[in-house]
């Protein structure tokens, strides 16, 4: 049996096994929190070792009493920056309605760390909030005939995508508002003035209608198409069942 890390084994509440000598002075949420505000603070990159050490008056080597490496390091960063799962399904709700919650409030979690869509992870989530997020998710579709292998599945789809658009929202510029003037706001008319429509037939015509139906958030209204694409083939899966 794979031996539990000592993050793991702190973020659980479990006492390290075989540990010797006088109590930590911090815990390993304080070190967590630490590193999320330096990278909240000052970005991704400015999250090492050392200088989390230094935000929370310790060694370098005194860090790793808690943590083995920096991909340990990010795993309690990323579920302190998600916090406990806070929906309140409705009662009578189905489905669609409460997936579409839970994506939109992990979404809104990662919206309000950015550096959350760009942390690599070593392993799939073994850490208590993230894993009460999933749990929180599968619950969504307790209404519905899926296996378990499904529900997960689904839930993993709608997931990535989720976080993929959130990541690309934020590189491109396009969350919230954007100026008229802007590349970001003007893109369709951009496009227009690149491309040839003999050489790009099908673009020139998508450039065209988008001129007429330009998102006023982007962010917003693509998350409810791209939402809406997945849950109807989710429904689709559903509808197999006998």
């Amino acid at each position: 049996m794979t031996e539990l890390p000592r993050y793991l084994q702190l973020l659980w509440g479990r006492e390290p096994e075989g540990r010797r000598g006088p109590r930590p002075g911090r815990t390993i949420e304080e070190i967590g929190a630490a590193a999320v505000a330096v990278a909240d603070r000052e970005g991704l990159e400015a999250v090492s070792m050392k200088t989390v050490a230094q935000a929370v008056g310790f060694t370098t080597m005194s860090l790793y009493r808690y943590l083995d490496s920096k991909a340990e390091l990010g795993a309690v960063m990323l579920d302190l920056a998600y916090g406990p799962p806070t929906i309140t399904y409705p009662a009578g709700s189905g489905w669609r309605e409460r997936i579409s919650l839970w994506a939109k409030e992990i979404a809104a979690r990662r919206l309000a760390h950015p550096w959350t869509v760009e942390l690599a992870q070593a392993s799939p989530p073994l850490t208590p909030n993230v894993l009460s997020w999933t749990e929180r998710g599968l619950e969504a579709f307790d209404a519905t005939p899926l296996t378990s292998q499904e529900k997960l599945s689904a839930l993993l789809a709608v997931d990535g995508w989720a976080q993929n658009h959130v990541r690309q929202s934020i590189q491109m510029g396009l969350i919230g508002p954007v100026q008229p003037d802007s590349p970001q706001g003007d893109y369709a008319g951009l496009i227009s003035r690149l491309i040839d429509p003999e050489r790009f037939p099908h673009l020139a015509t998508a450039g065209a209608e988008s001129l007429d139906d330009t998102d006023e958030d982007f962010y917003a209204e693509e998350f409810e198409r791209g939402l809406t694409l997945l849950l109807d083939g989710i429904q689709a899966l559903i509808g197999r069942h006998p």
